[in-house]
């Protein structure tokens, strides 16, 4: 079958090639999935550049990279039914702690990794979901329902922000959401009832203004460069989710703030997420679109043979939406 492969750290041009690799077989309990469309994230290009702090070297002696993906399952192993043989579906974790992910034409994962798509959902739509969906969903409803509720998305023009409006419109949540002024359309358009410049030097009071008393929950992108930020827009007993922090991951926390308003900090990993709240998540994503809630935005769909350029795309300012291979070419 045909795969981008890399064996080591580096520069997505450098590394990256096209090949061709043994077709896998499916083990127990594992399926065989035709891939329609690999989605690219900006952790496989991290991964690939050898980013992640006291790792030297790839973990596998040859990796195909990206976790999300969408397909048709075409064989099953031992203990899976073969019912599932034509079902159309998606991915998710296809390269955690795996060699193997979805940046080829073929992969075999365990059969609870590839979720039956619903009915109306695109091939497309359903390579988007894997990190971005459900970090969104789990960011937006792990601490339950947001009904009635106001919260904070940060970077809300992004692939995981922009899914996170969506989300907590269609949970009946009043949003704010900051980012750029070129994204507050995007941002408006997903449905935020408020948009604010993330560099505002008035940013607490603007956010105050509107909620006087706090937000009821943060989703936030950069938690290092906004955590003196946070403790004081989030009300007493509010929570923030902590998706990343890519600019500051070593932030000093001002605690005493933190402790008198009793503020909730949950760092979200979806990759290790329970199966529970998984399982919660999925269902989240499926029902949002099966309502025309939830929709993510794609900005372009390449070849497979331009791998290297989506993982670029994908650390690119400005992106606005996900990048995706397809597969079939």
């Amino acid at each position: 079958m045909r795969a981008v492969v890399y064996s080591k750290f580096g520069p997505a041009s450098d590394v990256l090639s096209v090949t061709t690799v043994p077709m896998p077989t499916p083990a127990a309990g594992e399926v065989l999935v035709k891939l329609a469309f690999s989605g690219a994230n900006p952790s496989d290009a991290k991964a690939r550049g050898g980013s992640r702090p006291g790792v030297t070297k790839p973990a596998f002696d040859l990796i195909i990279p990206n976790s999300d993906g969408s397909g048709e399952i075409v064989a099953v192993g031992d203990g899976v039914d073969a019912s599932r043989i034509g079902e159309r579906v998606w991915i998710w974790n296809g390269q955690w702690q795996r060699p193997f992910g979805t940046a080829a034409t073929y992969i075999a994962l365990p059969s609870d990794q590839a979720v039956p798509l619903p009915a109306g959902m695109s091939y497309e739509t359903g390579a988007c979901l894997g990190i971005p969906g459900l970090t969104a969903a789990h960011s937006v409803f792990g601490a339950g329902s947001v009904a009635g509720k106001t919260l904070l998305i940060s970077g809300g023009a992004g692939s995981v922000g922009h899914n996170a409006i969506q989300l907590a419109k269609w949970g009946g949540a009043t949003v704010i959401a900051t980012g750029s002024a070129n994204g507050f359309d995007r941002m408006r358009a997903a449905g935020a009832d408020h948009v604010l410049e993330y560099r505002s030097p008035t940013l607490a009071q603007d956010i105050l203004a509107i909620a006087p008393q706090g937000v009821d929950r943060a989703v936030e992108v950069e938690f290092g460069e906004n955590i003196d930020l946070l403790h004081q827009v989030v009300r007493a007993n509010g929570s923030i989710a902590a998706y990343g922090s890519a600019k500051t991951m070593a932030p000093s926390l001002p605690f005493s703030p933190y402790l008198f308003k009793a503020i909730t900090i949950n760092v979200v990993l979806i990759y290790i997420l329970p199966k529970q709240e998984r399982d919660a998540a999925i269902d989240i994503l499926h029902r949002a679109h099966s309502e025309g809630a939830f929709a993510p935005d794609i900005q372009i769909i390449l070849p497979l043979s331009e791998c290297a350029a989506a993982h670029d795309a994908t650390l690119t300012p400005g992106r606005c939406g996900a990048i995706l291979l397809d597969c079939s070419r």
